[in-house]
Order: C-alpha cells, then structure tokens, then sequence
C-alpha cells in the first residue's frame, strides 16, 4: 500500500482520549481567562475537530499574542532545517490550557523579594542566586572496638558432606 502523509498520520494514540476521560468538554475550558502575554500548552481535543492544531504543536508551549471570540493566537517555536522559526497559530480555545512552565519563577521571584525585604530590615547580606547541590558532607567512622565494644569475628563453617 502507498504510504500516507496525511495532517493526521500517525496520530492513532496522540488524538484518542484516555480510558473513563471521554464525553463532552467542561464549561470550564470555555470559561477560561487568557490574557495576550500568557503562556499556553497547545493540546489537542480530539472532540473538537474545528480549529484543532496540526500534530507537530500538540504538547508545545507558546505565548499567547491574539485573543478572539473563539479561539487564541499562539506564537510557537519549530524546529525547520536546523533553525528555530517563531511560529504564529491561531487555535480554538479548546485546544489550549493554561501553562505551568512559570510557576516555579514565580513562586523563586516572590521568595526573593520577600527574603529581600527581610534582609533590608535586619540588615543581613542575603544570597538570592540559585546553587547546585553541594556534595554531602564528610564524616569519620568509629573504628570498631574503639569505645569498648567487643569485636566480633566471623569464621566460615568447614564443607561438610550432608549426603
């Protein structure tokens, strides 16, 4: 048979629902604030066959930079030849869920003005810049017998032959 190079070939598991996820979308996907600027999972509904993204985009992340009606302007980077290309799609709001990718530099950013705002007030040198994991550090062992204990020897048993 001649091979297909449809929009969606090779999508049999990427558009299906999961087991006990199926059946009409929640209110609330439709009831979802995005603003121009946010971050964005591009997402594909498998229900939704309108305004769905092409299977390259489903799972990035972008940054919205148009809002309509309907649907959200998502600018997308594509790996092309070797180069990186900003890309700019459009996709129904069904398609789209809110990032997490900048909750932990948000929750870093609070941190620090907070633990600058305690440093400015104790007068205290704060270091506010991220650190890998130092190595853990070095203790002694107590060599056996040292502190009285008794050492205790262990001696094979001789092979008998049980037969």
């Amino acid at each position: 048979m001649p091979h297909s190079f449809g929009t969606r070939a090779r999508t049999r598991h990427m558009f299906a629902k999961k087991f006990r996820q199926k059946g009409p979308i929640h209110l609330s996907q439709y009831m979802m604030s995005i603003k121009v600027g946010d971050y964005v999972d591009i997402f594909a509904d498998p229900a939704v066959h309108k305004g769905m993204p092409h299977k390259h985009y489903h799972g990035r992340t972008g940054i919205v930079f148009n809002v309509t009606k309907s649907a959200v302007g998502v600018r997308v980077n594509k790996l092309v030849n070797g180069r990186i290309l900003e890309k700019r799609i459009h996709v129904r709001i069904e398609h789209v869920r809110k990032s997490k990718c900048q909750k932990e530099i948000l929750a870093r950013k609070v941190a620090n003005e907070a633990a600058k705002a305690e440093a400015a007030k104790t007068g205290v040198q704060v270091n506010l810049k991220r650190s890998p994991k130092q190595p853990r550090a070095g203790y002694f062992l107590a060599a056996p017998g040292e502190h009285g204990e008794d050492i205790t020897t262990i001696q094979p048993i001789p092979h008998s032959n049980l037969i």
